[in-house]
């Protein structure tokens, strides 16, 4: 949409409809959040009730409904459209309209509302521990990537370096002429740091070492095909690459676009380790199974652990000889909720992150604005943080509050949140039971 609103902006009015499915996203906050988040420079109307959504007979996530310049209504298309094919529509249109003397180019004067000024983070989303008390935060909504140290209190982080620009843009070289688009996952073999470029639909790294950044997959367009490429790494298009983790020598990507799990090799090879491309809940052998926007993976007991917050999920894949995937927690796209539990009576909504210790699979249920904590043997879970309102709010784990948390990364004891609506890197001590928030310095 945002192609076609450069393209036509003096004749194509956007306006977004925001129909929500979970109860999460019925709220004007949260939906102004996600506007801000996501730079949409259209006006959103909330559709609380599914109004608009009704009248015009939609039926999937995303659709576009084209109305003419007299108000009647002239079509729709369902799911991702090409944007060659609308743009043929819409110069058809516009040359006939414009003939007729209906088209009226007066500027709206709408400004797109601005987020979180002057705040350190923006949006913050994935975090990785390294070394030497070393926290790679993912900056999302300023374009960078920062490496952090955290002081041995884990009160402050003093930033020791910033990758990217803080332009939205795919540019190699240096640290600071580099450039990024929304970065989220984050994944070191190394000397080297690898991060999910979402909004280039690349995998980038980065040299530790000399500070350059380089793309290693992805073409910066959006990919139109879950097949099985046949094509060299960066000759290849991705779909919203999300999430990254490397086991041994394999860099595991989550393909949120694609609802598939991926793999690269060796900065080679490059392909599809698991999922169909068909969005539902289906488990089964890995070529079979089907995902729902993966946006995070974890590694433990032999299996990867996968966030699948579509269908408000997590999924175990094996990493044996013939892997398997299990749905852990999850029973479809349209069950989910706020129920600790076992097995299936557990509900959670929209997971974005998880992360492994000890045995335990620790979830950002990041709709419930809560950390919880899956034991993958017994299928228990149990709240660990969080009040369930979304707020800011340190102190004792039954009485924090979070909003919107999503990348998790445990060390020395304690768990890094990314408090993706606050701005912020939480900190949950694990043995004093406190959740408090990480000074930038």
């Amino acid at each position: 949409m945002r192609r076609l609103h450069e393209r036509y902006w003096d004749e194509l009015v956007v306006i977004g409809v925001h129909s929500p499915k979970f109860p999460h996203e019925r709220e004007t906050a949260n939906v102004r959040e996600a506007v801000r988040r996501h730079a949409v420079r259209a006006p959103v109307v909330n559709d609380t009730a599914m109004e608009m959504w009704k009248l015009y007979g939609v039926s999937a996530w995303p659709t576009i409904a084209l109305v003419d310049p007299r108000g009647s209504y002239l079509g729709s298309y369902p799911g991702e459209v090409d944007v060659r094919e609308l743009s043929a529509v819409l110069d058809l249109l516009i040359a006939d309209f414009d003939a007729q003397g209906a088209i009226d180019r007066t500027p709206l004067g709408i400004a797109p509302e601005s987020a979180a000024d002057g705040s350190p983070l923006l949006y913050p989303s994935k975090l990785l521990p390294g070394e030497d008390g070393r926290l790679f935060v993912a900056d999302t909504g300023h374009h960078r990537v920062l490496e952090t140290r955290v002081s041995p209190d884990g009160a402050s982080a003093r930033v020791v370096r910033a990758f990217g620009s803080g332009r939205a843009d795919l540019v190699d070289g240096p640290a600071s002429e580099s450039a990024f688009h929304c970065p989220r996952g984050l994944a070191a073999n190394g000397s080297t740091l690898y991060v999910a470029d979402t909004g280039n639909h690349a995998v980038r790294a980065i040299d530790l070492a000399s500070g350059s950044v380089r793309t290693v997959a992805g073409t910066g367009e959006l990919g139109r095909t879950c097949a099985l490429p046949k094509t060299g790494p960066t000759e290849t298009p991705l779909r919203s690459p999300w999430a990254l983790l490397f086991v041994e020598e394999i860099l595991f990507i989550a393909m949120a676009g694609s609802h598939q799990l991926w793999v690269l090799v060796a900065d080679k090879d490059i392909g599809v380790f698991a999922g169909n491309g068909r969005e539902a809940l289906v488990d089964g052998p890995r070529a079979e199974a089907s995902f729902n926007q993966p946006s995070d993976l974890a590694i433990g007991m032999g299996h990867l652990f996968v966030a699948d917050p579509e269908a408000s999920a997590v999924r175990a894949v094996s990493l044996d000889a013939n892997p398997q995937v299990l749905s852990l927690v999850g029973r479809g796209l349209f069950e989910f909720g706020d129920v600790d539990g076992q097995g299936n009576e557990v509900r959670l909504q929209h997971p974005g992150g998880v992360a492994f210790q000890e045995g335990k699979v620790y979830i950002a249920d990041s709709y419930n604005h809560k950390v919880k904590r899956l034991d993958p043997t017994t299928g228990h879970v149990q709240t660990v943080l969080g009040t369930g309102r979304p707020g800011h709010s340190d102190g004792p784990f039954e009485r924090a509050e979070l909003w919107e948390p999503d990348g998790l990364a445990i060390a020395g004891g304690r768990v890094y949140l990314a408090d993706t609506n606050n701005h912020a890197i939480r900190v949950a001590d694990l043995a004093a039971r406190t959740v408090s928030t990480l000074a930038l310095v």
